[in-house]
């Protein structure tokens, strides 16, 4: 798999998607969501491959959108719009999205991290919605998931000052799972995604879509949903090995059926 914007390595049932625009510190163009977005969904389809790890490396995540891209842009046509459609195809992955964050995340980098499942921090991870002080909102989610994340009051204060929020606050505040050394980041996001992929995947995957359906519905309307999806997991050979596993006191050996 061969991008000009997005370095993917696979080691066994982890792949790792590298944002690889340094010199325009990892900014989210079009090409670069484009190469993303196909990398990510040939991947979803592969089944040896169960978790996918975004990463921009340790001097910067993502540090927003392609300004130059966007300058231009109509309402409802150019690079940006589609940009955004990209995005939005992202976010309907099936797998678990881990992302390993250091250096700036903001604007449209710190939207891509916040639709990632989970959120490993180096100590250095900078987070921010800026979009104001060019005179925009957050367009791929951010008034949305910062809301949710860290609650009403905090995501007004980010979004309408554009003020920055460091690792450790980030963590306070929940916005992210952990946080590390620099130097260790990747070795922790690949260790995370090895303890997922050893799960069984029909399972992860009910998991991951019962989890987002609690953030955007009802509660009897996700607790509806959770449980035909607990139901129809009663049909998999994982749910049959995994509880015949624990019986026998040995380890399941799941086959993703």
């Amino acid at each position: 798999m061969n991008f000009d914007n997005v370095i993917i390595n696979v080691d066994g049932p982890v792949a790792t998607a590298t944002l690889n625009r340094p010199k325009q510190l990892n900014a989210l163009s079009y090409g670069l969501c484009k190469d993303l977005c196909a990398a990510l969904e040939e991947l979803d389809g592969d089944d040896a491959v169960r978790v996918f790890i975004i990463t921009g490396g340790e001097r910067v995540f993502a540090a927003g959108a392609d300004i130059n891209e966007m300058v231009a842009a109509t309402p409802f046509a150019g690079r940006a719009h589609e940009r955004l459609v990209l995005r939005d195809r992202i976010n309907h992955l099936s797998k678990p999205m881990i992302a390993a964050v250091s250096g700036f995340a903001l604007g449209g980098g710190c939207e891509l991290a916040m639709s990632c499942d989970i959120i490993i921090a180096s100590e250095s991870a900078v987070f921010g919605q800026p979009e104001v002080n060019l005179g925009t909102i957050p367009g791929s989610g951010g008034t949305q998931r910062l809301t949710r994340l860290v609650g009403k009051h905090k995501a007004m204060e980010m979004v309408l000052t554009g003020r920055f929020m460091n690792a450790a606050e980030a963590e306070r505040c929940g916005l992210v799972n952990k946080v590390v050394p620099v130097e260790v980041l990747l070795d922790e996001a690949r260790a995370m995604a090895q303890t997922i992929a050893q799960k069984p995947p029909i399972a992860v995957r009910f998991a991951k879509e019962a989890i987002l359906k609690a953030a955007n519905t009802p509660l009897d309307e996700g607790l509806a949903f959770e449980r035909k999806s607990f139901c129809t997991l009663f049909a998999s050979e994982d749910r049959r090995e995994g509880m015949q596993a624990f019986l026998d006191k040995r380890k399941p050996e799941f086959k993703g059926k």
